[in-house]
C-alpha cells in the first residue's frame, strides 16, 4: 500500500478530528501510529563528504570540466513561487536566486541542499532574497561548512539583519562576493555584471511583482521605544547614523547583478584502440602519465615513437556559456541593452555565443521593442529560457495530492486547490524561447537539450483513484458522508455565525512537502481578516487556496499577530505586505498599513532591512505584544490609537496577550468578538497556565501539539507541548473544540494520537478550512459531545 495513501484511508476518520461521528479514533488510527513509528529514517549523512573529495581533487591538480551539467528550474516564476534555478554537476551545486519556498521545492523534489555551497542573487528584493534566511539555517544544520553568497553589496547587509532572529550562526561561515569579483570553480567560471538602471522619481524600487513604488518614500519610525528595556531594539550600535542622527540608508534599487557563466573545458577521450596500434602499455601501470599527459595536450615520445594528443584523443569540449538576468522594469531595460559586457556573447560579440540565457523578466518587459531587439542579437543557436508569471506549472504536487484525496472525505472543509493565472498576454517572441516550468533542465552537457521527463505531473484523477483503490476507503468515505448528512438535518436552523479558520501552515521549524510552517487565517468577516503568525511561505498557500481570489483574500487582511521572533513563525511577513499592497491597487482600494501585533524585537529587523534592502516600515503599524497583556499600562497616544482601530476594524471586544514558555518574547493570544466567539491561539509553548487563564471559555482553541506523547522530556527540551499536554490546557481552559497545530516534520502526514483524544479534539491540515457556520449546541451520539460543522 502507498505510504500517503494509507495516510489518507486512516484520514477517512476525520469524522473524529472534524469530528463526524463514527469508530474510535484509537481504534481506527492504530494501524496509522504504527505506520508512521516504523516509517521514521535515522539516516545520517556525512555532510563533509563533498568537502574532501573536493579538496582530494585540488591536491591531484585536477582541473577537467565535468561530464554532466544541467540548470534546473526550481521555482518558474509564476506567483506563488519565486523563479529560482538550480545548477548540478557531478562536483558541486548552487543556486540563483532563493525565493520564499525554495527550500520547500528542493525537498520535496529531492534537490539537494548539502552540497550548496554557492548562491547567487539578481538584486537585493524580497522576490529573491525571501527564502534565503531559511535556506542558510537549513545548510547550517546539516553541516554545510560555508556557503558564499554573489551579488549587490548589500548581501552584507542582509546577512547582519536575520540575525536579529536566527542568531549569531558561528556553525557555518558566510560571506559576501563583490559583484568586482569573478568566481571560479569546478565546474565554471562566473563574470558578475553589474547593471545600473536610471530610475524615475525619487529613485525608490518597486515592490516585487507590482511594478509600483510603496506608498510613502520617507523613512517611517513607526516605533521608538522609550523604556530601557526596549532600548536595544533601536540600539545606535546596530544602525549607521547619519548626520543630523537619522539613519543613513544604504538601499539601491538601481542595481541589478547579472552572471555570465562559462563551464571549464572538458579534455577529450582517449582511444584505447588507436593507442594499442601506435604501441602504447594500454592496461599498464605506465599508461596512466602518459594518458594524463596526452590530455592535456602534450605530444610524448614513447620507445622512440613520437605521438601528439589528437593521435589518440578526441578534441577538447569547450565550455559552453550560460545567462542569468533579471531585468524587474522598463526602467532596467536600457541598461541591460545596452550593457557591453553581455553584448559580448551575442551575434559579432568577441565571446563564443551563449548557449543559454535564463530570463527572470516580467511579461511587460518582454514585450517592449527594445528587449525584443536585444534577445534577437542573440544567434538562432541560443536558447531562451523565461520565468515570471506567465508560468503555468504546478510546484507543490504533494500539496495537491493530499488534499484531492481529502476532498473526496469532505469537500468543503477540504477544498480543492487553485491556480493563480496571469491575466496579460504573452508577448510575441522572435527567438527560440521556453516558458519555465518546475523541474524543466536544460542539459548543457554531455548533449545540450531540454530535458522535460522530470517535470512532476498533476494529475487529480490519479489521485482519486489511487485512493480509492485502497481498501475500505469508499466504503469509510460513504459512512462519512451519511453521518454528515444526519448531523445537517439535526443542525438546521441552530446554527450561529463563526469566524472561517483556513491553515495555511501546520508544520513546525521548517517547510516540507506536506505541511509548511506557521500561518493561520481567520475570516472574521466578509471585509476583514486576521492572520495568525506567517511563516515562509504563507503567501504562497494562499495563492494556491484562493487562486484567481487571491486578491480579494490580501485586501482583507487587516491584522497580523507574530507570535515570537523564530524564522517558522515570521519570514512569510515582507512578501505578505508586499503582495497586500499589489492586490489593493489592482482592486483600486486605499493602501492602509496593517496592525502588526508582534514582539517589539521584530522592529529591528524590519528597521535594518528597511535602511539597506527595501522599504517596508509604511506597510505596518507596530503594537507591542506585551501591551495587550492583561493590566499593562500602554504609555503612548500612537500606540493606544492603533489598538482602538485594531478592535473597531475587526468589530472586536477584545484582542489579549499573555507571555508563554517558549522563547524569550513568546506570546499566546485570545480574540473575543462582538458576537461573542472567543478563539485562542497558543503560538509555541510548553503548557502554560497563564495562556489557560486567558483562553478561559474559548469556542475554538489552536493548541501547538508538536510531539507524540512519550516524549515528554525532549518537548520540555525544545519548549514545546505533547498532544496530551496540548488537549489537557484546552480542558482546563473548558475550551468547546481543541485544534491542535504545529507538528513536528518528523510526522510526514499525521501526529501520532494520544489517548486523551475525543469528540472535542481534532487535528489541522494545511489548506483545512473551517467554515463559519457551526453548532451551538453540541450533539451527541453514545453520549459523547460534538462540536460538529454545520454541512
Amino acid at each position: 500500500m502507498p505510504e500517503e495513501v494509507s495516510h489518507v484511508s486512516s484520514s477517512v476518520v476525520l469524522d473524529e478530528y472534524l469530528p463526524l461521528g463514527g469508530a474510535s479514533p484509537r481504534t481506527v488510527l492504530q494501524p496509522l501510529r504504527d505506520m508512521a513509528t516504523s516509517a521514521r529514517k535515522a539516516k545520517q549523512r556525512d555532510t563533509l563528504r563533498r568537502v574532501k573529495v573536493k579538496e582530494a581533487r585540488s591536491r591531484r591538480g585536477d582541473v577537467q570540466g565535468p561530464a554532466t551539467v544541467y540548470l534546473q528550474v526550481v521555482g518558474a516564476g509564476s506567483r506563488d513561487s519565486a523563479p529560482s534555478v538550480y545548477l548540478f554537476s557531478e562536483f558541486n551545486r548552487c543556486l540563483f536566486n532563493c525565493g520564499e519556498g525554495t527550500q520547500r521545492l528542493m525537498q520535496e523534489h529531492k534537490l539537494k541542499a548539502a552540497r550548496l555551497d554557492n548562491i547567487f542573487l539578481t538584486r537585493v528584493s524580497w522576490e529573491n532574497v525571501g527564502g534565503l534566511s531559511g535556506m542558510i539555517l537549513t545548510l547550517k544544520d546539516i553541516g554545510v561548512p560555508e556557503c558564499v553568497l554573489s551579488g549587490p553589496p548589500q548581501l552584507e547587509s542582509y546577512l547582519n539583519a536575520i540575525k536579529v532572529f536566527s542568531g549569531p550562526l558561528e556553525d557555518i561561515k558566510l560571506s559576501v562576493r563583490p559583484y568586482t569579483e569573478t568566481y571560479t570553480d569546478d565546474t565554471m567560471t562566473v563574470y558578475q555584471v553589474p547593471i545600473f538602471a536610471q530610475l524615475r522619481g525619487d529613485g525608490r524600487r518597486p515592490s516585487p511583482g507590482s511594478g509600483r513604488s510603496s506608498p510613502t518614500s520617507h523613512r517611517n519610525e513607526l516605533w521608538s521605544p522609550e523604556d530601557k528595556e526596549d532600548a536595544h531594539t533601536n540600539n545606535s550600535n546596530e544602525r549607521a547614523a547619519s548626520p543630523g542622527g537619522k539613519t543613513k540608508s544604504t538601499r539601491d534599487p538601481s542595481l541589478v547583478v547579472a552572471f555570465v557563466c562559462k563551464l571549464h573545458p572538458k579534455k577529450g577521450n582517449f582511444l584505447v584502440v588507436q593507442a594499442k596500434e601506435l604501441g602504447l602499455p594500454v592496461g599498464t601501470a605506465a599508461i596512466g602519465p602518459l594518458i594524463a599527459a596526452l590530455k592535456d595536450g602534450k605530444t610524448i615520445t614513447y620507445e622512440g615513437k613520437e605521438i601528439r594528443p589528437e593521435d589518440v584523443c578526441t578534441p577538447t569540449y569547450p565550455g559552453p556559456v550560460f545567462i542569468v538576468i533579471e531585468c524587474p522594469s522598463e526602467e532596467f531595460a536600457e541598461a541591460v541593452c545596452t550593457n557591453q559586457e553581455l553584448s559580448r556573447y551575442q551575434r559579432g560579440g568577441t565571446e563564443d555565443p551563449a548557449a543559454l540565457v535564463v530570463h527572470m523578466t516580467p511579461e511587460s518587459v518582454l514585450k517592449t521593442d527594445q528587449y525584443k531587439q536585444w534577445m534577437e542579437r542573440f544567434p538562432s543557436t541560443t536558447e531562451h529560457l523565461i520565468l515570471n508569471e506567465q508560468a503555468s506549472t504546478v510546484h507543490n504536487i504533494r500539496s495537491h495530492k493530499i488534499q484531492a484525496q481529502l476532498n473526496m472525505i469532505h469537500p468543503e472543509i477540504f477544498p480543492e486547490l487553485k491556480a493563480y493565472k496571469s491575466k496579460e498576454a504573452q508577448a510575441a517572441l522572435h527567438v527560440p524561447n521556453i516558458r519555465a516550468e518546475c523541474l524543466l533542465k536544460f542539459q548543457l552537457r554531455p548533449v545540450m537539450e531540454w530535458q522535460r521527463d522530470a517535470i512532476p505531473a498533476c494529475d487529480t484523477e490519479e489521485f482519486v483513484k489511487e485512493a480509492s483503490e485502497v481498501p475500505n476507503f469508499l466504503r469509510e468515505v460513504d459512512e462519512c458522508k451519511r453521518f454528515r448528512s444526519t448531523d445537517a438535518a439535526v443542525l438546521s436552523g441552530r446554527a450561529e455565525k463563526h469566524p472561517e479558520v483556513v491553515f495555511l501552515g501546520t508544520g513546525s521549524a521548517l517547510p516540507m512537502k506536506i505541511r509548511n510552517v506557521s500561518g493561520t487565517l481567520v475570516n472574521i468577516s466578509a471585509s476583514q481578516s486576521v492572520l495568525l503568525d506567517c511563516g515562509e511561505g504563507t503567501f504562497g498557500q494562499l495563492c494556491r487556496h484562493y487562486g484567481d481570489d487571491v486578491d480579494e483574500a490580501l485586501a482583507k487582511i487587516s491584522t497580523v499577530f507574530i507570535s515570537h521572533l523564530h524564522a517558522d513563525h515570521h519570514t512569510g511577513l515582507l512578501k505578505l505586505l508586499y503582495q497586500r499592497e499589489r492586490a489593493l491597487t489592482t482592486l483600486g482600494k486605499a493602501f492602509s498599513p496593517i496592525s502588526l501585533v508582534a514582539p517589539i524585537q521584530i522592529m529591528t529587523w524590519l528597521n535594518q532591512y528597511h535602511d539597506h534592502c527595501e522599504e517596508i516600515l509604511s506597510h505596518v503599524n507596530i503594537i507591542p505584544n506585551r501591551f495587550l497583556c492583561e493590566g499593562a499600562e500602554v504609555p503612548k497616544f500612537k500606540t493606544k490609537s492603533f489598538i482602538q482601530t485594531l478592535l473597531k476594524k475587526n468589530d472586536l471586544e477584545m484582542f489579549q496577550t499573555c507571555p508563554v514558555r517558549h522563547c524569550k518574547n513568546a506570546y499566546a493570544c485570545s480574540i473575543t468578538h462582538q458576537s461573542g466567539w472567543k478563539l485562542a491561539f497558543s503560538g509555541d509553548t510548553r503548557p502554560c497556565d497563564a495562556f489557560a487563564h486567558l483562553g478561559k471559555n474559548a469556542t475554538l482553541l489552536i493548541h501547538e501539539a508538536t510531539l507524540e506523547d512519550g516524549m515528554e522530556e525532549e518537548a520540555a527540551e525544545k519548549r514545546h507541548s505533547t498532544t496530551s499536554q496540548a488537549i489537557g490546557i484546552g480542558m482546563k481552559m473548558n475550551a468547546e473544540f481543541i485544534m491542535l497545530n504545529h507538528f513536528s516534520q518528523r510526522y510526514a502526514k499525521i501526529p501520532l494520537f494520544s489517548e486523551d483524544f475525543n469528540d472535542r479534539v481534532g487535528i489541522s491540515f494545511d489548506h483545512m478550512r473551517r467554515p463559519e457556520a457551526v453548532s451551538d449546541e453540541v450533539p451527541s451520539e453514545g453520549g459523547r459531545g460534538v462540536f460538529k460543522f454545520t454541512l
